[in-house]
């Protein structure tokens, strides 16, 4: 893809390799496994070579559709951009830390979700005050108005990430990772993400966005990366990009 002369880059990955061993059982090896364990799991063991070789510059206003195949290493590639999984080869640079959409660790599933976006804002920076005023906002984007008042162990996985996008991008990020959030909740709360998106994107932001959904992609995103097998095989124009991907999938 041709660089943008006008544009300062935000983010470099630099011929970035991910290989880790997975046991037999299809669990991933840790650190925390000795070395007499994986010694006596090595005929059990086998390499994978997660993302091989990935090359690309963002660019500040990017929005960067991330496609390929189930196992294809994209959300590998967003773990190792965010920082969460190290590179075997290579590096990554960043001009800020990247936000993996999601405040997950500030979720308490027996409190309610009002309660929780209060929780969710404190640990994104706000105060409590700052987030009371945001309340209503949030709870209007997320569709949950009739729920917001019970605990979020009764939410679905549905709901649930929907709340987690609402809260997660009462902020604007300078680096944002999107993973599959807008497959959750109908075509009225996808719309809103999109926007959403769009407007973190146009305050200088740089979003990364990984989905299925090529209609989300096409209708949010200037820019596509497509990954097969951990190989960066297309970065360009979305339209032409989706239409090299679905050719390679019909």
């Amino acid at each position: 893809m041709v660089a943008p002369t006008d544009r300062k880059p935000v983010v470099i990955v630099d011929d970035v390799h991910v290989e880790y061993k997975v046991l037999a059982t299809g669990k991933r090896a840790t650190a925390a496994d000795s070395s007499r364990k994986l010694m006596q799991r090595s005929r059990r063991t086998r390499s994978v070579h997660a993302l091989k070789g990935v090359s690309f510059t963002a660019y500040e206003n990017d929005s960067i559709g991330v496609i390929g195949s189930n196992g294809s290493g994209k959300s590998t590639l967003m773990r190792a951009i965010s920082g969460s999984t190290p590179t075997s080869q290579g590096a990554i640079y960043a001009a800020s830390r990247p936000s993996m959409l999601g405040v997950g660790a500030a979720l308490i599933k027996d409190l309610s979700g009002e309660r929780n976006i209060i929780l969710g804002g404190l640990a994104l920076g706000f105060t409590r005050r700052e987030m009371e005023a945001r309340l209503d906002d949030i709870v209007e984007f997320a569709g949950l108005r009739e729920f917001i008042n019970l605990p979020m162990r009764t939410y679905s996985s549905g709901m649930t990430a929907r709340l987690k996008f609402a809260i997660a991008t009462v902020q604007d990020h300078e680096i944002l990772i999107v993973d599959e959030a807008l497959a959750v909740g109908d075509r009225a709360f996808r719309r809103r993400s999109e926007a959403r998106i769009r407007e973190i994107r146009d305050n200088a932001g740089t979003i990364f966005l990984v989905s299925h959904s090529m209609q989300s992609i096409r209708d949010t995103c200037n820019r596509v990366i497509w990954i097969n097998k951990g190989t960066l095989m297309m970065d360009g124009d979305p339209a032409e990009v989706i239409d090299a991907y679905q050719a390679s999938t019909g």
